[in-house]
């Protein structure tokens, strides 16, 4: 799992088979809960790119990806947006997001 560092750097990690992008702030309760699930999730599946993204930190790019709600996760593949859910899910429940 990877916490976003820079801003330019969004474009080229999304790029890649599958990742899941989580939007979150860390004043937020249901975003703390979900980490620890991102956290199973990560060691499970050592194929799935998990991409932390602070919305406090980067304003702008939540703006642009219209990230209205936090926790948010967005799903690509190469790039493209395949799903997105808003509000806290289980390990499990992830996991559906990404078929």
């Amino acid at each position: 799992m990877k916490h976003l560092e820079k801003e330019t750097d969004f474009e080229n990690l999304i790029k890649k088979d599958l990742v899941l992008v989580d939007f979150y702030a860390e004043w937020c309760g249901p975003c703390k809960l979900m980490s620890q699930e991102l956290e199973l999730l990560d060691q499970e599946n050592k194929e799935l790119e998990i991409i932390k993204i602070d919305v406090d930190k980067f304003p702008e790019l939540a703006s642009k990806n219209s990230i209205m709600v936090v926790p948010t996760l967005k799903v690509y593949k190469k790039g493209q947006v395949v799903n997105k859910y808003s509000g806290y899910l289980t390990k499990d429940e992830i996991k559906d997001l990404l078929i």
